[in-house]
């Protein structure tokens, strides 16, 4: 993977790309480039960051830089170079699949996750006689205390000694939620606690402390 390749400086990442829209055919030799005002606006960086990527091309005698006559192409051939140079610096495609590539992990891991969270609940129902800690599903409802809160400002943990394990949400599954989610109405969510923390969130939900 070459998930450090994305954080290489953006100015090398520039001057890759002008490189490359050289050896397309959208610049000739002879040819000037935009202005450097005009190629940081066109990349969205400071100038700072374009001066840099013409020096780098300048020192590969790509470009030459000359006051009044601007950057100017004078070779195609240290194009390759250049670019053999600094192949390490992934192309935009080649992230892009990265990207893809995890998202596609990430799925099969919550699927993996949710078969796991669904089997823990179905065995700790059939056996929860030998389970001191079990997992419970609780719906909130309009007239409930939490609904709008956190799990930080409802004080969930501290009032009732059960820990939250799962949110679903609209079909979804949020696991480990952080002290920032927040409880809305038709949230389902999953706790793993005893018979006697089971009893103090019920009384917890409605706000009989």
């Amino acid at each position: 993977m070459t998930t450090n390749t994305i954080l290489k400086p953006i100015y090398k990442k520039i001057a890759i790309d002008i490189t490359n829209r050289i050896l397309s055919g959208d610049f000739c030799i002879g040819d000037k480039l935009y202005g450097r005002s005009s190629l940081a606006s066109e990349y969205n960086v400071s100038p700072e960051t374009i001066r840099r990527s013409v020096t780098l091309l300048s020192d590969m005698d790509i470009v030459t830089v000359t006051k009044g006559s601007g950057i100017v192409i004078t070779s195609v051939d240290n194009c390759l170079k250049f670019i053999d140079k600094f192949k390490d610096i992934d192309s935009i495609s080649s992230i892009k699949q990265n990207i893809f590539n995890l998202l596609e992990k990430k799925k099969e891991l919550d699927k993996s996750i949710n078969c796991s969270i669904d089997e823990l609940i179905d065995y700790s129902s059939r056996f929860k006689n030998s389970n001191p800690f079990i997992p419970y599903e609780f719906e909130i409802q309009p007239e409930m205390v939490i609904i709008g809160k956190t799990v930080s400002e409802s004080k969930f943990w501290q009032s009732t000694g059960a820990t939250i394990i799962g949110i679903r949400r609209d079909d979804k599954l949020m696991l480990s939620p952080g002290p920032h989610s927040t409880f809305k109405i038709k949230d389902i969510f999953i706790v793993i606690c005893d018979e006697c923390s089971y009893n103090r969130i019920k009384t917890f939900l409605y706000g009989n402390q």
